[in-house]
């Protein structure tokens, strides 16, 4: 992972300036996504980047422990062997970057990917996951928890009404608090865009997470009516650079909730190159949050390789 982020002390007079230009984000958003698109080993070479990205994961109420297992087997082989060895990159240590889980499903996913011996890192959404709207010494405890049964990253949800309601020194001390029950985890501050109602409460929330010490900013739970869209993805890697030029502190960031085909995948990592460059073209600071994505990631390379579309038992299922 890179450098903790040690965030700064609450900062109101740099949200006062906050100012985003609605039209010109989306104007920059639809260019973006209407670049000529990379094509055949170029494509396939950003894909395989992407899968290294993922954040492969189960919200389901229906978890169990043999899902998570299974899970965490395609996290660990995600493209077919016999494919990678197609493109030579067999031996390149292909996984995806974490495997995403409840915190009840947290001790299941440790055990499944040490009897696996590899040592990919178990993510743990938290904090009254997806709402936020527990009390916070609840959420404190479940950090807690998940930290103690081995997640090695957590993934927070902010309580969204302190963003409407413009209590952000609230919002900075609640996640700020979460940053110390996280202790030696990674924290991923979900911010819900699709309820915080503005650009502009967008891009303070970033900010505010930033300050409180993320080590990530996150869209979405997956769980809203609106998830990750490339507006709001737009303000929220330029806060990131923002808070770097101020700071030194590289944040990651990671998109989730409605990512589900390879050419998604694309147009992101299209978004960190263009606006935060190659350095955050790696798992340590960006990651796509997604459960079917990896799917459509491997049916493109089984194209590329065999040039043929794979049929249903192509395919291993995740």
């Amino acid at each position: 992972m890179a450098a903790r982020n040690q965030g700064t002390e609450f900062d109101l007079g740099w949200l006062a300036k906050v100012r985003v230009n609605q039209p010109a984000v989306l104007r920059r958003a639809a260019q973006i996504q209407t670049q000529r698109a990379v094509k055949k080993d170029w494509q396939a070479a950003w894909l395989l980047r992407a899968v290294t990205c993922i954040d492969l994961t189960t919200l389901s109420g229906d978890d169990t422990p043999s899902n998570v297992c299974r899970l965490c087997s395609k996290a660990k082989h995600p493209i077919r062997e016999d494919l990678l060895q197609a493109m030579n990159m067999h031996d390149k240590g292909i996984t995806t970057a974490a495997v995403c889980v409840y915190p009840a499903r947290v001790a299941d996913a440790v055990k499944a990917l040490k009897a696996a011996g590899c040592d990919i890192p178990v993510a743990s959404v938290a904090t009254g996951f997806p709402a936020g709207q527990t009390a916070l010494k609840t959420r404190l405890e479940e950090i807690r928890l998940a930290v103690e049964d081995g997640a090695q990253e957590i993934d927070i949800v902010i309580n969204r009404t302190l963003v409407l309601t413009g209590q952000w020194e609230g919002l900075y001390e609640e996640i700020r608090q979460c940053r110390q029950a996280c202790g030696e985890a990674h924290m991923k501050t979900i911010l819900g865009t699709g309820d915080l109602g503005s650009l502009t409460n967008v891009y303070k929330a970033s900010l505010v997470a930033m300050m409180a010490g993320s080590d990530f900013i996150k869209t979405s739970t997956g769980k809203e009516a609106v998830n990750a869209t490339f507006p709001v993805g737009l303000v929220m890697v330029r806060a990131i650079r923002d808070f770097y030029w101020r700071t030194g502190y590289k944040v990651g960031f990671k998109p989730a909730g409605g990512i589900r085909t390879a050419k998604d995948a694309l147009n992101w990592l299209a978004l960190m190159k263009e606006e935060l460059g190659n350095e955050w073209l790696n798992p340590q600071l960006f990651r796509l949050g997604a459960s079917t994505l990896l799917g459509d990631i491997e049916k493109q390379i089984y194209y590329h390789v065999t040039g043929r579309y794979a049929a249903y038992y192509d395919l291993p299922m995740a």
